[in-house]
């Protein structure tokens, strides 16, 4: 690989940024081509059921009228195999006679891990594969996995004051937000892309949160409460919108005998009620996490208060940190803060790959776990 491999797969990745937020759960993909050291196609997915890159580079080759026959084609995922939306990516490659295929990660789905590459060997073309593949991988990093470990990926959000609060004192319903406007916009493109938005009951006592995103666009989230006893009022914001965006509602196998009567009206307003079984203790977020998998959730939100934030942490369920700081120092009695929860974590927490992005005054802090490392096959060593 040169320099020039480099570069052309590089732009492939910037391409494929353009469809995050409307492809999931699918994966975001860009697609170069190049002949003669000239760029001849360029496409990405841009959306949930919609062409895919390589379909769309070679629709860009044909719409400038040039053959991308003996060309080379710089793809930032293993092109597909296999019927699902669209036909399979492979089959249209193959007939363009590509002579070269740079593939920058192996798709690890069951229906790829290798198979499109195999196809396009079978062929006669060119396949180079693993370059820029840790950039590739960070790109889809839910995807991957998803498709690795079949269960989903989950972000921890919240946002903090400098000195560790995450809300004011209860009550005070007039200073309901710690951070500001850009920093709850950028929030929306985190739900815009998550599969389910989990809380704990405490947040929807508290806010009467509606937790789809603004503006609402596309697929909604599925909304999760975590209710062990079933206090969520009737009359909730979530609800009362059951047909708007579907809502969970996960409880203890105990609580729905003990409350039947509230059981059945939590599902007559069309809400979906799981119950774990007392015995997973600790473990009810493992269950809860495998429920959502077998709904096909590849991706959660966590937006819960301390203490569920705490129990994720706790139990090395959460692949990726995102903080939002805001300039304020509240130091104020009652006001909800983080440091009790998080200070019962047994070990730390090292995060990976870190950013930090600004919106207006506020700081935006996020990271992947040590087990997000593992759970998408990176060394930490990539990193150095």
């Amino acid at each position: 690989m040169n320099d020039s491999d480099i570069k052309y797969m590089q732009m492939a990745l910037k391409l494929a940024e353009r469809g995050l937020d409307s492809v999931e759960p699918n994966p975001a993909v860009g697609c170069i081509v190049t002949k003669a050291n000239q760029i001849i196609g360029r496409g990405w997915h841009k959306k949930f059921g919609g062409p895919h890159a390589e379909i769309k580079a070679l629709e860009d080759c044909k719409s400038l009228g040039v053959n991308p026959k003996g060309a080379t084609m710089y793809v930032t995922l293993e092109p597909c195999s296999h019927f699902g939306k669209t036909a399979p990516c492979t089959e249209a490659i193959i007939s363009a006679k590509p002579a070269k295929v740079v593939v920058a990660t192996v798709d690890p789905s069951e229906h790829s891990n290798g198979r499109g590459i195999e196809q396009l060997r079978a062929a006669g073309i060119e396949v180079e594969t693993g370059l820029c593949q840790t950039e590739a991988r960070l790109l889809n990093a839910p995807f991957i996995k998803f498709a690795a470990t079949k269960q989903p990926w989950v972000t921890l959000k919240w946002a903090q004051s400098l000195d560790g609060k995450l809300a004011w004192a209860p009550g005070d319903s007039s200073r309901r937000w710690i951070s500001n406007e850009e920093s709850r916009k950028d929030v929306q493109r985190l739900r815009r892309r998550a599969g389910a938005v989990l809380v704990g009951i405490g947040t929807v006592l508290a806010d009467d949160p509606f937790l789809v995103p603004r503006p609402p666009k596309g697929k909604k989230p599925l909304r999760v409460v975590l209710d062990s006893f079933l206090r969520i009022k009737l009359g909730s914001r979530l609800l009362r919108t059951t047909k708007t965006a579907g809502v969970l509602v996960f409880t203890k196998q105990e609580t729905i005998m003990e409350k039947s009567g509230i059981a059945d009206r939590i599902i007559g307003k069309g809400a979906d009620l799981v119950g774990y079984p007392d015995t997973h203790g600790l473990s009810n977020l493992h269950y809860l996490l495998d429920e959502l998998r077998d709904r096909g959730i590849g991706e959660v939100l966590v937006e819960g208060g301390p203490t569920v934030i705490a129990s994720f942490l706790k139990e090395r369920l959460a692949d990726e940190v995102c903080i939002y700081f805001s300039p304020k120092v509240l130091a104020q009695k009652g006001d909800v803060d983080i440091a009790g929860p998080i200070a019962e974590l047994t070990s730390m927490v090292d995060l990976h790959y870190v950013t930090a992005r600004q919106f207006g005054d506020d700081i935006c802090i996020s990271g992947l776990t040590e087990e997000a490392m593992r759970n998408i096959s990176i060394d930490k060593r990539a990193q150095q």
